[in-house]
């Protein structure tokens, strides 16, 4: 099982700024590649202070120049506020000045807030979605593509320059049936179970196989990431702190997800959740390192290729690169033995 580090950008306060942000995110993709992590992976967001990355082709160019071996994920590009016609080719572009390092994921967008001041309403996503990526994916492996749909309208075009290599993209799922289709399609699929249980994981993994299986030949390769939010504590009362820090950003990512959306200045307010932290905490990788193998364990059992590990949360910048350090010295060569072990 691989590990792919999620560059999560939470500005706590407007007096932290974004300079300072990006700095940080670069730093730690430049450790994660130095550490042996298979990938990074950059969101995007737009309007509001978690997961504030405006322009994530622009971070992964930035971090592609001062890397070496990472692969670099975009996780998610939201299709429904994008022009495929403007977005294919900065893909293609980004992918050349990445030396073919970029994995181009994408996904239909969680934050009605932000979605609906950007023109879409969170109701039309998933139709929107659906065309967007067949645009996309016809824009990338044809010339003089036209389009008649819901969405698109275009007499024949082609968009240049045209791809260096098929261009990978992975799809951002969570509903089983719906991993499933992708999986079918021949799309890598990135997916969480978000405050769900165990079973429902292994729902939505039973679902990839099936699918990944059903595909034939495009099924080759297809890879599964599970996105967790994880941190490893040195001790339990490490961790006990660094759960306390990530009800907080619960709070503000709750009220964005599915909630009322109450932003305030771009900065999101911090609801009250129904959800206590010990409930959060069973379904978290926050712990010190003998759980934190357990937890990993089941998911390496139950067929997971990479965990994507989600850990920005608030904690200062410094503790984050000292907790990379540690999981890498710590969890990951035992991964990494299982895997050689597995391809013996």
């Amino acid at each position: 099982m691989d590990f792919n580090y999620f560059l999560t950008s939470f500005l706590p306060s407007k007096a932290y700024g974004g300079k300072q942000l990006y700095d940080d995110m670069v730093e730690q993709a430049v450790l994660a590649d130095r550490l042996g992590f298979r990938a990074v992976s950059i969101p995007e967001h737009h309007l509001v202070n978690i997961l504030l990355v405006p322009a994530p082709l622009q971070m992964a160019v930035k971090i592609a120049t001062l890397t070496r071996n990472v692969e670099i994920m975009t996780s998610i590009v939201v299709l429904p506020i994008h022009d495929m016609r403007i977005f294919a080719g900065e893909a293609i572009q980004a992918d050349m000045l990445c030396e073919g390092r970029l994995v181009v994921g994408v996904g239909r967008g969680a934050f009605a807030y932000e979605l609906e001041r950007l023109g879409t309403p969170i109701t039309e996503t998933r139709a929107k979605f659906d065309e967007s990526l067949a645009v996309l994916q016809a824009l990338l492996s044809r010339e003089e593509v036209d389009w008649d749909g819901a969405y698109y309208k275009f007499e024949p075009l082609t968009v240049m320059p045209r791809p260096m290599r098929p261009l990978p993209l992975m799809v951002a799922a969570m509903a089983p049936e719906g991993i499933y289709h992708c999986a079918r399609q021949g799309f890598n699929v990135q997916t969480t179970p978000l405050q769900a249980s165990h079973d429902v994981l292994l729902q939505q993994v039973e679902a990839f196989h099936r699918g990944k299986a059903e595909a034939g030949v495009k099924g080759r390769g297809l890879r599964l990431s599970l996105q967790r939010p994880a941190y490893l504590a040195r001790d339990e009362a490490d961790a006990r702190e660094k759960l306390a820090i990530t009800y907080d950003y619960y709070k503000r990512f709750d009220n964005v997800f599915g909630g009322p959306g109450v932003v305030s200045n771009g900065m999101i307010d911090a609801l009250p959740r129904k959800q206590t932290m010990d409930e959060m905490a069973e379904n978290l990788l926050i712990c010190p390192p003998g759980e934190m193998l357990d937890k990993l364990g089941q998911y390496e059992d139950a067929g997971i290729d990479e965990v994507i590990f989600s850990t920005g949360f608030g904690q200062s910048h410094s503790e984050t690169m000292e907790m990379m350090q540690r999981f890498a010295s710590d969890i990951m060569p035992h991964f990494a033995r299982q895997k050689l072990a597995s391809e013996a």
